[in-house]
């Protein structure tokens, strides 16, 4: 039967990829190939991929159709499949910010908030879930925050929700590393750096929470650009590297790819301060502000 742990928060990409993967396990048991599988939903094969990989949205009608070619007659894990189906298409907490982020961002918040692990690499910026709102403001509007109109105001709320998941009972483990020239880049001025790397010593301290520095002298050696890793509990759902530019996003997630992000996310943590020596570094930066 399927499981569906992780998904506990709302998260239709969680559902899907869990779903997908449990139908993939059903076809590969049955010995039916994708084509087969594909005549069954009178569709391609490339769609039978799409399901399993939890990249396409599913109909109740496909399911049933493919249940039945895998001799899945049970009626209650046929009605457990179909629950998930239903399920996988609600919308998220963050659907109504919707119109303010980009599609391919919705897959990540859903990511995000069921991973156990999240480790990730900031090369400009401060990590989203540890900005406080002032800086996250003046992101969001390129400096101005007087300036700010609706569609950032409504960005940086939803950077503040996206927060919320740091404090919850289950809250994931999340790791930072971010290199030394974040701190000295003047987002929203002195006074803002100030509470912003206040905020970060504050935030040190949870125990779900480490930060480390990569010093200027060994800045830009491990890794060429940010990214983050998220590693989830559920066997059914794979380890994620994300990467977002100007334009989109990729989402890894072949072994190699995650092994490769993994090395690199070894080399910066021993090219960086310990969180010890990070935290004394921010309150030097913290007085220099």
């Amino acid at each position: 039967m399927a499981r569906d742990g992780a998904a506990r928060d709302g998260s239709p990409t969680a559902r899907r990829i869990i779903l997908g993967a449990q139908l993939r396990r059903l076809r590969e048991a049955a010995e039916i190939l994708p084509s087969e599988a594909a005549r069954a939903i009178r569709g391609s094969e490339s769609k039978i991929s799409r399901m399993e990989l939890g990249r396409v949205s599913l109909k109740e009608r496909d399911i049933e159709d493919l249940l039945t070619l895998y001799q899945v007659h049970d009626l209650a894990e046929r009605a457990h499949f179909l629950a998930l189906v239903t399920e996988s298409r609600q919308p998220g907490w963050w659907n109504r910010y919707a119109d303010s982020m980009p599609p391919w961002f919705q897959d990540y918040v859903g990511l995000e908030g069921v991973a156990a692990r999240i480790q990730t690499y900031e090369l400009q910026f401060i990590p989203g879930l540890l900005q406080t709102e002032a800086y996250a403001m003046a992101l969001a509007s390129s400096g101005h925050p007087s300036l700010a109109d609706e569609d950032a105001r409504r960005r940086v709320s939803l950077r503040m929700k996206r927060q919320k998941l740091l404090a919850r009972p289950d809250a994931p483990r999340l790791w930072a590393v971010i290199d030394e020239s974040v701190l000295h880049r003047p987002i929203g001025g002195s006074a803002v750096m100030r509470a912003q790397i206040d905020h970060l010593l504050e935030m040190s301290k949870q125990p779900n929470i480490a930060l480390q520095v990569v010093p200027f002298a060994l800045s830009g050696y491990a890794a060429e650009g940010s990214f983050t890793l998220l590693r989830f509990a559920e066997p059914e759902l794979p380890d994620v590297v994300y990467l977002e530019h100007l334009s989109g996003a990729l989402y890894l997630d072949k072994r190699d790819e995650i092994e490769r992000y993994s090395r690199t996310l070894d080399r910066l943590m021993v090219d960086a301060r310990t969180p010890d020596r990070t935290r004394q570094m921010l309150r030097k930066v913290r007085d220099a502000h």
